[in-house]
């Protein structure tokens, strides 16, 4: 038996009181409290949890992610695997649920429920109604992963209502993706039976679902960031809030996790018992986990934390296990099976050059918004040079390339403002949803520069200077590597930082960014490889206006 004596934190009735407690086979067999808190002492509270996160955005698998996770107090997370089920499908999923089986770490996976994600674009496989009803044999598999097809909810798509259909069969919770849906379309959406979303970016937004009776994820990732927008809300709907990081890069994710937005929280005025039920409590009745929440009888899943403001982490335990201390984890490093699905040849300049149609007055431009998903649709004069359509550097207007990743095919090309790349080009085969390869450049050379290292490498990130080149390789399913997550995160702020200060981007997250410019379920312009596409009409484009 072993024994801790600190100030312990109840979520649930909202009290600090000092006294022990004592962990046997794993599970927290007595809490017995002294006294009231005492000042000088450690805090002991349930672990942390991320309500929506795909692992595959960290670069890292599972077992990786896991080691990093545990050092700022993640216990679980809510894990959609629809990345590598777009590349791999089902064998992708349980690849996921078998390499976190390898580690002490709360993961519950969902199944994913659009895959492909929509029909405008080529992932490399499919994931059918049977299939889902198969993953939900998993234990690991604790809900439907985010419905991103709410036009096919809206309209009564019979494919996805029997999705829903499936997972209310197996009591399993659905998660929602229906950025900027409102009003009544909203209400259909909610009353089809999804119940979370993670998608909202404004205040205004969030408020009306959270009336209509939906739970609100705050997301805070390496791209996209809500927190600011949505924290005014946690004060009066906390009980129906969460936390979450979506996609987070593996350098953010050795600074912080959701601790961080914990702190954050805290130090905005809101009480704190109210922001740790949003990080603890909700997110684990909600999808059912396995995750003790510091009652007798639970597992001995907690933290330790200095104090209940600067909450800096001091040991994180599962299943009464010590998993991390001081910021050190103790998870094993452990290297993983490497499985892929690479087919594609490299090309040449030629293969990305733009003909200017006769009597062009302007193009259809992608605007980047940083920090954000979403992107503008904005029109402009191309500049013309020897007939060819090329890059504005006056203008910030660079050339955005898609590649099929699967089969040899033609690049898809357009452009894209609001990159800030000065020299060079930047690839990468986190394109999401379906994954292919993705670039933006200055130049027709150093695009197919940074396309072919990524192909070279069977996927992963790469940049190109007229001096320099840099690639990082993702040979996990062209999205992950089971390197050393540290050795990984230190690899990737390298090459970031390359972005940034040589070939000049200025965004907050350049790859990151990037990857999300053929997320065609996210408005407004995108591009897959099938071409052009407007996200709100949910249909292709043409490049020119005559």
């Amino acid at each position: 038996m072993i024994k801790f004596s600190a100030n312990i934190v109840n979520v649930f009735d909202g009290t600090v009181s000092y006294g022990t407690l004592s962990i046997e086979n794993g599970r927290i067999h007595q809490i017995f409290i002294l006294g009231i808190e005492k000042e000088g002492e450690k805090y002991i509270l349930p672990g942390l949890v991320d309500a929506h996160v795909h692992v595959e955005s960290s670069m890292l698998t599972p077992a990786q992610f896991a080691r990093l996770a545990v050092v700022h107090g993640t216990v679980g997370t809510v894990s959609d695997p629809h990345e590598i089920a777009n590349v791999l499908g089902v064998r992708g999923v349980e690849y996921m649920i078998e390499d976190g089986r390898r580690v002490p770490f709360k993961f519950c996976f969902g199944a994913p429920s659009c895959v492909p994600a929509t029909s405008f674009e080529t992932a490399g496989a499919e994931i059918t109604v049977k299939d889902i009803a198969h993953l939900f044999t998993y234990k690991e598999v604790g809900y439907l992963a985010e419905m991103m097809n709410f036009p096919g909810v809206l309209h009564d798509d019979p494919m996805v209502l029997q999705k829903i259909a499936l997972a209310q069969a197996f009591n399993k919770p659905i998660d929602g993706h229906a950025p900027g849906v409102r009003g009544a379309a909203a209400k259909k959406y909610i009353e089809a039976g999804i119940e979370t979303d993670h998608e909202c970016f404004t205040k205004a937004e969030a408020l009306e679902k959270l009336k209509l009776g939906m739970k609100i994820l705050i997301r805070e990732g390496s791209a996209a960031k809500n927190f600011e927008e949505l924290i005014p809300l946690a004060d009066e709907y906390y009980a129906k809030m969460m936390f979450c990081s979506d996609d987070k890069h593996p350098d953010n994710l050795v600074e912080g996790h959701i601790n961080l937005l914990v702190k954050r929280a805290i130090s905005k005025g809101i009480d704190r018992f109210k922001v740790l039920r949003m990080a603890t409590i909700n997110p684990i009745l909600h999808y059912r986990m396995n995750i003790g929440l510091l009652r007798e009888g639970d597992w001995g899943d907690f933290i330790v934390v200095d104090n209940l403001e600067d909450f800096n982490v001091v040991e994180t335990y599962i299943n009464g296990q010590k998993v991390a201390e001081n910021g050190v984890s103790l998870i094993e490093n452990l290297q993983s099976e490497v499985i892929n699905n690479f087919n594609c040849e490299p090309i040449e300049p030629k293969q990305i050059e733009i003909a200017a149609p006769e009597n062009v007055k302007s193009m259809r431009v992608i605007q980047t918004i940083d920090g954000q998903l979403i992107t503008n649709e904005i029109f402009v004069e191309p500049k013309i040079e020897n007939g060819l359509v090329v890059t504005d550097l006056d203008k910030d207007i660079l050339k955005i390339v898609v590649l099929n990743r699967y089969k040899t095919s033609p690049p898809v090309i357009a452009f894209i403002n609001n990159y800030g790349l000065k020299e060079g080009a930047i690839a990468s085969s986190v394109g999401h949803d379906s994954h292919n390869i993705i670039a933006v450049g200055v130049d027709d050379f150093s695009i197919c520069e940074a396309i072919n290292l990524i192909i070279r490498e069977k996927g992963g990130v790469a940049a190109v200077s007229d001096t320099k080149r840099g690639v990082l390789g993702l040979p996990v399913a062209g999205l992950m590597s089971s390197d050393d997550g540290y050795k990984v995160a230190e690899s990737y702020t390298k090459i970031e930082k390359f972005v940034k200060e040589k070939l000049g981007s200025t965004l907050i997250s350049p790859f990151m960014s990037l990857s999300f410019m053929a997320l065609l379920v996210i408005p407004t312009l995108k591009l897959s490889d099938l071409g052009l596409f407007d996200g709100e009409k949910f249909e292709f484009v043409d490049l020119f206006e005559k």
